[in-house]
């Protein structure tokens, strides 16, 4: 009769534990350390079609200040925060007129959940910089598409570049910076 009573115990115990395994490797994947993801992407360029450009008269030549191409505005390297972090971060205009963040040379950690956000939060070195991002305004411009390499995340219209000093290389699961760069004027 004794180990009737345990078996119901013993296996109502075991599916606690595999649905609380399940549930802590799906929440932290921990393979991720190991996986890594490289992703190369190149600069977009615009050509300018100096034909169809309404400020050029025909026969007049565009003037030679005029940038043709991608022009950074800004720019830091990454600090690293809870993983080691390099790279550098580049905020890009177009010669259409829009933005983007260019992570150049990246190199991270994996991990699950991670994104782009371009802050005005202040960089900080060490602990004290792994939790502000998510304090003040921020854009989040999409998942990291890869922890290595070259890749472009895209300003979406309407954002204001002016109004953020960061970037962050954020974990969205859990709420702390991977490794982040303050922006400063190109010149």
């Amino acid at each position: 009769m004794g180990r009737k009573r345990r078996t119901p115990l013993i296996t109502g115990l075991t599916a606690m534990v595999v649905v609380a395994l399940a549930a802590g490797l799906y929440w932290f994947q921990p393979w991720k350390l190991w996986q890594d993801e490289t992703v190369t992407e190149a600069l977009p360029g615009t050509v300018v079609d100096v034909s169809r450009d309404p400020a050029v008269e025909p026969g007049e030549s565009p003037s030679p200040s005029a940038p043709r191409g991608p022009v950074t505005v800004s720019s830091g390297d990454l600090i690293s925060h809870e993983h080691t972090t390099t790279g550098t971060v580049r905020l890009v205009r177009l010669a259409d007129g829009s933005h983007v963040i260019r992570l150049e040379r990246l190199d991270t950690s994996n991990g699950p959940d991670l994104r782009v956000w371009l802050t005005d939060a202040p960089v900080k070195e060490g602990r004290a910089g792994w939790h502000v991002f998510d304090d003040g305004a921020h854009v989040s411009l999409g998942k990291l598409k890869g922890n290595k390499g070259s890749q472009n995340y895209p300003l979406p219209d309407g954002v204001d570049p002016s109004r953020y000093t960061s970037v962050t290389i954020w974990c969205d699961r859990f709420d702390v910076s991977f490794g982040a760069a303050a922006l400063t004027d190109a010149g």
